[in-house]
């Protein structure tokens, strides 16, 4: 057999036919078509397709409807039914049609009249800022007691009036950096641009107009919007501000990080909305609280919300370098609920908005997740990187608003919750770890820590609300993100194909796993036929992807690079999809734990086939624990356990479970080592919730049932994928636990992670790692945070450090030992 490999980085994509240009092009000027596949159903479409083909391919999932528990009436607002009807819209492609003129001299000018004709204007945005921060009583009161602190230790406070104007004029510096100053004709200009721009590296950029006519109304409301997208890419600040301005909506106050505040660079972001904000709100250059900063952030915020402006705020604090939502950091939300406790504004309008991108233009964040320091932004950086992305195409854009919600309806529904305090995760999981452990983690006076009342004036409370909605926004804004034709494929040749497969198969499972995405109620980003879509893909990942051309039926043989550096961008495209299947790989690693103790602690005569549906959704919720870190599974406001039992309750719709006979189920008894795993996590954690609605029979006294899985091979097949889907992360989280063995401490965390992480890299390049991307930084820094959540260390701050030492509970080899066979149950060698 003759075979020839080709990389995608050197092969010109002339094999790309003809109707396939032409489909992708007639992708970039139209709204979407469904396209269709002839092939034969593979392994994902008889896996769990069946019970739902009615409904396939017939119309879009529309994404982002608001919590129904938390905010109901929102829910009821901007919507109404002919909303998910109106369809998609290709933002970039403006004609005449889009202008108020006609003729072949509109047809030439079409961007330069399109945006002149937006509606954008001085009188829109913020006025008197500076002035209006710095006359207000907080900051003058902080500038009074920056000015009168002692200089030496026993000293009395003095006010000096020259401390105070030395004072006076730090605080006016701060603010000339804060402080955007919005230039009209500026937003102009860079919307022209970015038509230009954006026309020539990206094929489309997607927005639901059902979802911007929700945008619209809310504008209506006259009052402050925050827009509160994921962070994937520098291009983030700009795109949406793009998008709101072609649809005539004012654009928001951007809050950026200090790191971008690069001469002549951050003089344009201020002049689009963008303001600069320090990493670490709090933290001086002399390592204390900077309390004359917070005042000066808070009033800011305070002020534009009072003006009733809009503000774009990333919950992540930086770029995401895994492909997943990274966890929140609630500084700057916690300045808008302030400031509405303190009756700034009557109210403000949340958005999460979702972003998904066929290709970064950052391309990859591989130097970092090979633990190499970040680059420091730079003029030079930015413009080497606008040039190199003029010489490339990044594919398909999609940008899709969240239902806009009232923050004053999400705080007073929290107030009348009798919620009580959430478990740490060490109460959560080490009964579960160390059943033999005596049961003192979970404290018998954690839910009388929180008042009753849940008065929002109580700290514990305000902590707690925030957080939660942090959390409640970021799983909004990542369940919109829609799934990317990249994503599908390196999910693919990660967790499905990793030996490599033919095209043609590879298409059959694109097609079949769309539909599946679909059936999920997540959208896709992508349209056309699945021969030239898997095509486009391939050519946008680039080095990542290796063609063989065989002899056999001149058939395209596709194989993923095994390349440290190509897996690593492989599994960040490849996370775009993790959050569509996360709850059922749960479930599938769940069930192999429990089959596998089973088998290892005898039936006590019990059918070894029978599994106890309350067990295995007790397991699944400890493993949702320990992997909290790596992604959300459910809302705030919804019981972990509930979830799980929904999941659960799918497979049994898909026939992958099977719900034994009635005859089977009464010749079972609980085997001892059950009966044991109702003991093993504390009270609190029964997934029968008391908050259930009357009329809901979840929270009923329920027998339990016992279940069989389908012994189909399709169905096998589709288990094993799920399971492979959480493999690298298991992997990182035992090997990190092997390490912890031969621990010598106490180390500094900085040092700890570096030493892991050459671990870890270690083992992939001796090709002792089932899973390359199990390497990486970004499940290093989670998983030692997960050990210190949960006990295994110990840690005390030292300066600007944080030193490490293990706990007395894991110094026993053998909880360790414990610890690495919970962890290591849920993986399948």
């Amino acid at each position: 057999m003759d075979e020839t490999t080709l990389s995608l980085g050197t092969i010109d994509v002339s094999y790309l036919s003809t109707s396939a240009e032409c489909s992708i092009s007639r992708c970039k000027h139209s709204g979407e078509e469904w396209g269709e596949c002839n092939s034969r159903p593979t392994l994902f479409r008889s896996a769990t397709l069946k019970w739902k083909e009615t409904l396939l391919s017939k119309k879009r999932p529309f994404v982002g409807r608001c919590c129904y528990v938390c905010t109901p009436q929102s829910r009821d607002n901007f919507f109404n039914a002919s909303i998910p009807s109106l369809g998609l819209r290709n933002v970039i492609y403006i004609n005449e049609t889009h202008t108020r003129y006609r003729g072949w001299l509109a047809r030439r000018l079409c961007y330069v009249l399109f945006v002149q004709e937006r509606d954008v204007h001085k009188g829109m945005f913020a006025k008197n800022l500076t002035e209006n921060v710095l006359n207000n009583s907080r900051v003058q009161k902080a500038i009074v007691d920056e000015a009168s602190e002692p200089s030496a230790p026993g000293s009395f406070a003095q006010t000096d009036p020259k401390a105070i104007s030395k004072v006076k004029k730090k605080a006016r510096k701060i603010l000339q950096e804060m402080v955007a100053n919005v230039s009209p004709a500026l937003i102009r200009l860079t919307g022209w641009v970015l038509l230009k721009l954006f026309n020539s590296f990206f094929w489309n950029i997607q927005i639901h107009r059902g979802q911007i006519e929700m945008v619209k109304a809310a504008t209506e409301m006259n009052l402050p919007l925050i827009f509160l997208p994921v962070h994937k890419s520098h291009i983030d600040y700009l795109l949406l501000t793009f998008i709101l301005f072609c649809h005539n909506i004012k654009a928001p106050y951007i809050a950026a990080g200090n790191n971008l505040n690069i001469p002549i660079f951050s003089t344009l972001i201020r002049k689009l909305g963008g303001f600069f904000i320090r990493r670490k709100l709090d933290q001086s250059p002399d390592g204390r609280k900077d309390f004359l900063y917070r005042a000066l952030l808070y009033v800011h915020i305070e002020e534009l919300l009072r003006q009733q402006q809009f503000l774009e705020i990333f919950l992540e604090g930086t770029r995401s370098r895994s492909g997943k939502t990274s966890g929140a950091r609630a500084g700057l939300l916690s300045v808008v609920v302030d400031a509405l406790f303190s009756n700034a504004t009557p109210d403000v309008l949340i958005i999460p908005v979702g972003i998904s991108y066929d290709r970064i233009i950052e391309g990859h964040y591989n130097s970092e997740q090979l633990g190499k320091p970040k680059k420091n932004e730079s003029l030079w950086s930015i413009a080497r990187g606008v040039f190199r992305m003029l010489r490339k195409n990044y594919g398909c854009v999609r940008v899709d608003f969240a239902q806009p919600f009232s923050l004053k309806e999400y705080v007073n529904s929290q107030s009348q919750k009798p919620v009580p305090a959430p478990l740490s995760l060490e109460q959560a999981l080490l009964p579960a770890i160390l059943p033999s452990r005596p049961n003192d983690t979970v404290d018998e006076g954690t839910e009388a820590s929180l008042p009753n009342t849940r008065d929002i004036t109580s700290e514990p409370f305000r902590r707690e609300l925030i957080s939660n909605l942090a959390e409640h926004i970021l799983f909004t804004a990542n369940k919109s993100c829609a799934v990317m034709s990249t994503h599908i494929v390196a999910c693919l040749l990660l967790y499905r194909h990793r030996q490599g497969t033919d095209l043609s198969r590879l298409v059959e499972d694109f097609f079949s796993m769309k539909e599946e995405v679909l059936a999920r109620d997540f959208d896709l980003g992508f349209s056309g036929n699945s021969d030239d879509v898997v095509m486009h893909a391939i050519h946008l990942l680039g080095n990542c992807v290796n063609i063989t051309n065989t002899s056999r039926n001149n058939e395209f043989f596709i194989t993923p690079s095994t390349t440290i550096p190509a897996v690593f961008e492989l599994n960040f495209y490849s996370n775009g999809v993790f959050h569509v299947f996360i709850k059922e790989a749960i479930i599938a690693c769940s069930l192999h734990a429990v089959q596998s103790r089973r088998y290892r602690n005898g039936t006590n005569g019990a059918s070894p086939s029978l599994i106890s549906q309350e067990h295995l959704v007790r397991k699944a919720a400890s493993l949702c624990y320990l992997l909290s870190n790596e992604f959300t599974v459910s809302l705030p406001c919804q019981v972990i356990y509930q979830v799980c039992h929904e999941s659960v309750e799918r497979l049994i719709q898909y026939g992958i479970l099977l719900v034994a006979e009635q005859d089977d189920q009464e010749d079972v008894s609980p085997s001892l080592t059950e009966q044991q795993w109702d003991k093993k996590l504390p009270e609190p954690l029964s997934w029968r919730s008391d908050e259930e609605d009357e009329d809901s029979d979840f929270g009923e006294e329920q027998r339990d049932c016992y279940l069989k899985v389908s012994q189909s091979q399709e169905h096998q097949q589709y288990i094993t994928f799920l399971q492979r889907l959480l493999g690298p992360l298991l992997e990182a989280y035992s090997s990190a636990v092997i390490f912890v063995h031969n621990f010598s401490g106490p180390v500094s965390e900085s040092e700890y992670l570096q030493k892991l992480h050459r671990h870890l890299i270690s083992r992939t390049e001796k090709n002792v790692a089932v899973y390359a991307e199990s390497a990486t930084y970004s499940h290093v820094k989670n998983a030692v945070k997960v050990f210190k959540e949960i006990g295994v260390f110990n840690q005390t701050k030292q300066r600007r450090d944080t030193i490490l030492e293990l706990s007395t509970t894991f110094l026993p080899q053998r909880n360790r030992q414990k610890l690495l066979e919970f962890i290591m149950s849920f993986m399948v060698l």
